[in-house]
């Protein structure tokens, strides 16, 4: 088993006990909670370039590492939209966790007909999945809505949500040539 893979498994076992650490009925929780995710974001950045770095890539790693990245940004968002319990969260969440589903049925299905190089991850996107990132971290910790680092979370993930929209029409745009073929 190559580093890689043992970091990307690493994050998918984190989610149970991240989940666990979330409802814990104790003032650290939110702390702990967000520290292993942080943990998480951090292993996957880390596996991508051991992955590169090593030349340790793949296909196992290459079908794992996206399953493990959107388990845990869903699982995140979905316990951050009962915890906030309002709209306005609950409407970049389901913006981010829909696009999430879409690209990955696109990269699926364009990879299927030999083109997904044109449905490559681009700079914007690993923007979005930084600024998602931190959103998520900050509105772990923090108790919704009373804090400033909440508030910050907040707008981060409605940056985050923006971007995500717009590398997602970047993405359809790229496969447009193909898609617009089976019309």
């Amino acid at each position: 088993m190559k580093i890689p893979n043992i970091l990307t498994l690493l994050r998918i076992l984190l989610i149970p006990v991240f989940v666990l650490v979330y409802y814990l009925p104790y003032g650290w929780a939110p702390l702990a909670a967000g520290g292993i995710f942080a943990v998480a974001a951090i292993t996957d950045w880390f596996d991508g370039y051991l992955a590169r770095k090593l030349d340790q890539s793949t296909p196992f790693g290459a079908f794992l590492d996206p399953v493990a990245d959107k388990l845990m940004v869903a699982i995140c968002l979905t316990l951050l939209v009962e915890s906030y319990a309002n709209l306005w969260i609950t409407i970049p969440a389901v913006v981010i966790i829909g696009r999430e589903i879409v690209i990955s049925a696109l990269r699926e299905w364009m990879a299927e007909l030999g083109q997904r190089a044109s449905v490559a991850v681009s700079y914007i996107g690993k923007v979005k999945t930084s600024l998602q990132m931190l959103a998520i971290f900050l509105m772990i910790i923090s108790e919704p809505y009373s804090t400033t680092v909440s508030w910050v979370g907040i707008g981060a993930l409605y940056l985050a949500s923006i971007l995500t929209l717009w590398s997602m029409y970047q993405y359809l745009r790229a496969a447009w040539p193909t898609l617009s073929e089976d019309m």
